[in-house]
């Protein structure tokens, strides 16, 4: 037992999160880990926890469907099934590895040590919603989410922290599939019938490369590209697919704008798929959570607690952008997400778990 919570206990619990492999795009695996939560939780939360499904996509609830205070996370994760047997979970001393359990299921647990804590009387203005595609975008819990946040003033998100650091500012991300449609013909018979997509394909590369703004932090990256299907063949579809990253919404509005107006030398018709994903989460939304935060971790004896901005965005940015004050980063210490050295801090679980109950309590009506 460490300043009230025992370590052992939630160290168990995660492994069994971890070991409990989640990738997104396995559906049956999304449905094994909320059912697996909600046996789980019953040994650390008051009340019955819930599975259901929105939009075809398992989520985990507990407490009030709209809460005061919402803990919001996710179980899914980016490593395939199969991974364990090549990064199996361990603890190291301080260190715990796996599939995982930096982003973010070591913030899961923490989640339920603070509100096995929190005091009976104080627990009932805040649920918590896990759900099981936020890795890639979150678009069929979106709904979920903006119904669970109707009363919320205010939305803490158990995503994992940077260096110790809590998130205030996200960039927001705008996601973009261009389809260049021309038309085949022969290349060596009669190249000129054809209508080359993949020409306007590199004309739009290279006009994404004037969109991008260093003064302002925006990034415009084309990420992927396919054209043709044989050698000897004028393509007639391209595609390229586009990553923009801003810090305000401006930004992304400038961008959106730019590439929807864009026109290429020869007569393709141009298919956009996408646009502004997530909106920027942007300072204004966090700072009075991070100071509560900051005063926590100070009544409770722990170094000065940091901020920091991160070009990744989560599901906090679309707390933040309805207008719900929301601070991020309040998972796991660690380092590594996505990456296969990722790892968390066992004493960070306890530690971070005592943060999150003391800002509970605070947040109390």
């Amino acid at each position: 037992m460490s300043n009230g919570f025992d370590q052992q206990a939630m160290l168990t619990t995660l492994q069994n999160l971890v070991e409990c492999e989640s990738p997104t795009s396995d559906a049956d695996s999304a449905q094994e880990i909320t059912e697996l939560a909600q046996r789980l939780s019953k040994d650390w939360l008051p009340g019955q926890s819930r599975v259901e499904h929105h939009d075809g996509r398992p989520v985990w609830r507990w407490g009030p469907a709209q809460p005061h205070v919402l803990l919001l996370g996710h179980l899914d994760t980016v490593w395939p099934k199969g991974t364990l047997e090549t990064i199996p979970f361990a603890v190291n001393g301080d260190r715990i590895t796996g599939p995982g359990v930096f982003d973010m299921k070591a913030g899961v647990v923490q989640g339920w040590a603070a509100l096995h804590a929190l005091d009976p009387d104080s627990n009932s203005h805040v649920g918590m919603l896990l759900t099981t595609d936020e890795e890639t975008g979150s678009q069929c819990s979106r709904g979920v989410i903006a119904e669970s946040i109707v009363n919320a003033r205010a939305v803490i998100v158990l995503e994992p922290s940077q260096s110790g650091a809590l998130k205030t500012r996200r960039k927001g991300t705008s996601n973009y599939l261009m389809k260049f449609h021309g038309m085949a013909s022969h290349a060596g018979l009669d190249p000129e019938r054809g209508i080359n997509s993949l020409i306007a394909a590199a004309e739009f590369i290279t006009f994404t490369t004037g969109l991008g703004n260093t003064t302002e932090g925006t990034s415009v990256t084309p990420t992927i590209a396919h054209a043709g299907t044989t050698t000897n063949t004028v393509p007639h579809l391209a595609e390229v697919a586009v990553d923009v990253r801003a810090w305000n919404r401006t930004e992304q509005e400038r961008v959106d704008t730019a590439i929807r107006a864009f026109a290429a030398t020869i007569p393709v018709r141009i298919e956009i798929i996408g646009g502004i994903d997530r909106p920027a989460m942007e300072a204004a939304m966090s700072a009075d959570l991070f100071n509560l935060a900051q005063k926590s971790q100070r009544t409770l004896g722990l170094p000065e607690l940091a901020e920091c901005a991160v070009g990744g965005a989560s599901d906090g940015n679309l707390t933040a952008a309805a207008g719900v004050p929301t601070i991020d980063g309040m998972g796991a210490v660690g380092d590594g997400a996505h990456a296969d050295f990722e790892w968390a801090s066992a004493s960070g679980m306890v530690h971070r778990a005592g943060l999150l109950l003391d800002v509970l309590r605070a947040l109390k009506p």
